[in-house]
């Protein structure tokens, strides 16, 4: 039996980079390009509108970078990621070892390939919250932090010898992957280094609501309920975020009503 193909979206800021990438992936067969982006704002808004398997993603693109791409997004939503860019000063094995694969411009067939072949293989594996956390793992490594105290109303994320104290009534919604949590604001986003399950008992359960076991919501901000299939939900916010609240969390509906 013929897999299925992978659904790819390329994200890039230069037309002709994602055209000579379109015709590589054409070539070498597999996939399937279900759109293309120019910018990050563009790819957050596809990955939204499209079932979605592999991104190649550019590190390097105005306004939301390839790592803003994935702070922004729920870690539940991140495709496997291929990174490329034009420069070389990045440390390519590390790279590798935390996202599918990592390419130079002008991308070698052979090497991208190989990255299809990775990529082919992690999603027959169902490998995906491995992948994620370690994509958590480098998006923070520039910044790595740690939970601190609950002081009054704010949530405190370390950061080396750096406080940051962030209001429980800005955060809209944490998720997590491995030993990493993102708490998403609408004006930023901070990755931790912890559990989600010691982030859970540590914020008040009247308005934080852990709706699957990789995400926690802020219940005011949630404007809707929509039933979705085998007991599940999705959950929208009012900053236009799509969550999911899966059945083993169903009996926390009437907190989020």
């Amino acid at each position: 039996m013929t897999p299925r193909p992978l659904r790819c979206l390329l994200v890039d800021d230069e037309a002709l980079a994602r055209r000579g990438l379109r015709h590589r992936l054409t070539q070498i067969g597999g996939v399937e390009i279900v759109a293309e982006a120019g910018n990050g704002r563009e790819a957050l808004a596809l990955i939204g509108q499209h079932e979605v398997d592999l991104m190649f993603l550019d590190i390097q693109m105005p306004g939301i970078d390839g790592f803003g791409v994935l702070r922004t997004l729920p870690v539940t939503r991140w495709p496997l990621v291929v990174f490329t860019t034009a420069y070389d000063q990045y440390a390519l094995d590390a790279f590798r070892v935390h996202a599918v694969d990592y390419l130079l411009k002008p991308v070698e067939d052979e090497r991208l390939r190989e990255a299809l072949a990775r990529a082919r293989k992690l999603k027959e594996h169902s490998d995906l919250e491995a992948q994620h956390a370690r994509l958590l793992a480098l998006v923070g490594s520039d910044q790595p932090s740690s939970l601190g105290e609950r002081a009054d109303d704010r949530l405190t994320l370390k950061d080396g010898s750096t406080l940051i104290r962030v209001p429980l009534a800005d955060i809209r919604w944490i998720d997590a992957a491995g030993d990493y949590v993102v708490v998403h604001t609408a004006q930023a986003n901070h990755i931790a280094r912890a559990s989600l399950r010691e982030l859970a008992e540590r914020l008040p359960p009247e308005r934080f609501v852990r709706i699957h076991r990789s995400t926690i919501v802020h219940a005011r901000y949630v404007t809707r309920l929509r039933p979705h299939i085998n007991g599940e939900y999705f959950v929208d916010l009012d900053g236009g975020h799509e969550l999911k609240l899966s059945r083993g969390y169903r009996d926390q509906l009437d907190k989020l009503a």
